[in-house]
């Protein structure tokens, strides 16, 4: 089988773990990476054992060798770089939010459409084997008819007003903060599991710590700056919110995100309460479902290939009591895009569209509006 070429544009701490999760599969091989100026590309190129480096990604979109492109940059370069990509004929990964805006997100919706080429969105989250799992006992009416979804997105990386990271300023990260960086995977991973879109959305969201320090020098995300040089800057973003939701089967939920939570470093958990049963999934404790039961002991599933589904088979890769974890999920990922890419599509449905990712910026949308007006929201349907 022939490997795919592909290229990575943006190599911080989301484009290396897309590097290492793309060597792992055996399906492609990374031959180029971009970064903002040639002798970073080169720098990093030698250090991770990447043969073409560019400081310009126009560079890559003339390669020829290149059929898929991974857009690991902030927000605010997602729409144009994507919609270069598309226009060049390579098949995209990208990372989300897939734009700054809902009339972008439907502009590249659209073109790949026209295109047919393989896309997808980085929501990693559903890669999990008990979250492919959890999903497929809902598809089989193991917890009954759904009543109920709870869920929460909770980090504390940015919990004092000295921590700061570009995703603050509307102009980098987008209107949202909280609701566009974790949100985005919470919502995006409710609707997966429960197999229906959320329709009407009441909001409430505040901006905690509305002025911060910001360093003079810069820091990747997740790290803290070491200078004592910073000036202090007004906030407009989110650090919190709290959705109620409708389902479009008259289920409801209630999701809550915050990155000034103590003590959680990446605090992802959903629950759906069905007529049946209940069942629970933490990305932190991953290998682990639970299951709860009104009249008979609780249980509990564990990542293992002689326990999980018949469906949920090619989403693990060792015994049981061998755990896998985030990298795995990225992992997984690959392997289903680059399968689409190769032709099989078996699994394209882990993948996230665009056609999602375009749903997905019409919730925040209307998550948004509902913050603004204290009022219960429709979320608009793609055109």
């Amino acid at each position: 089988m022939r490997k795919v070429k592909a290229a990575v544009i943006g190599a911080g701490f989301i484009g290396q773990a897309h590097i290492e999760a793309v060597r792992r599969t055996g399906l492609a091989e990374v031959t180029a990476i971009v970064q903002s100026s040639q002798d970073k590309a080169e720098a990093l190129a030698r250090k991770l054992h990447i043969p073409k480096a560019y400081g310009d990604f126009q560079d890559v979109l003339r390669d020829p060798d290149i059929e898929v492109v991974h857009n690991c940059t902030p927000n605010h370069l997602h729409y144009e770089i994507n919609k270069q990509i598309l226009q060049h004929g390579k098949h995209l990964l990208s990372e989300k939010p897939l734009t700054m805006t809902s009339e972008e997100a439907r502009e590249l919706y659209q073109l790949s459409r026209e295109k047919e080429l393989v896309t997808g969105i980085n929501f990693n989250y559903r890669q999990f084997p008990m979250v492919q799992q959890f999903r497929q006992m809902v598809q089989n009416k193991e917890l009954g008819v759904p009543r109920l979804v709870r869920g929460h997105y909770l980090q504390d990386w940015l919990m004092y007003e000295t921590d700061y990271n570009w995703r603050m300023e509307p102009a980098y990260g987008g209107q949202t903060r909280a609701i566009g960086d974790i949100g985005s995977h919470l919502y995006d991973l409710s609707q997966y599991v429960t197999g229906k879109r959320i329709t009407e959305v009441f909001a409430d969201l505040a901006t905690i710590i509305p002025q911060r320090y910001k360093p003079v020098r810069e820091v990747q995300s997740f790290q803290t700056s070491s200078t004592s040089e910073m000036q202090a800057v007004d906030v407009e973003t989110e650090d919190y919110c709290t959705v109620l939701a409708k389902f479009e089967d008259g289920s409801r939920g209630v999701l809550t995100v915050s990155q000034i939570s103590a003590g959680k470093k990446n605090g992802l958990e959903l629950a759906l309460d069905g007529s049946l049963a209940s069942a629970s999934w933490n990305q932190e404790e991953p290998f682990r479902l639970k299951v709860g039961y009104r009249d008979q002991p609780s249980s509990i599933i564990v990542r293992d290939p002689a326990l999980v589904d018949q469906e949920v088979q090619s989403y693990v890769h060792y015994p049981g009591g061998h755990e896998e974890g985030w990298p795995d999920s990225l992992k997984n990922m690959m392997n289903h895009f680059y399968a689409a890419v190769l032709g099989d599509q078996q699994n394209r449905h882990a993948v996230a569209s665009f056609q999602e990712g375009y749903q997905l910026m019409l919730l925040i949308d209307a998550i948004v509006e509902s913050g603004k007006s204290g009022k219960w929201v429709k979320v608009k349907q793609e055109s």
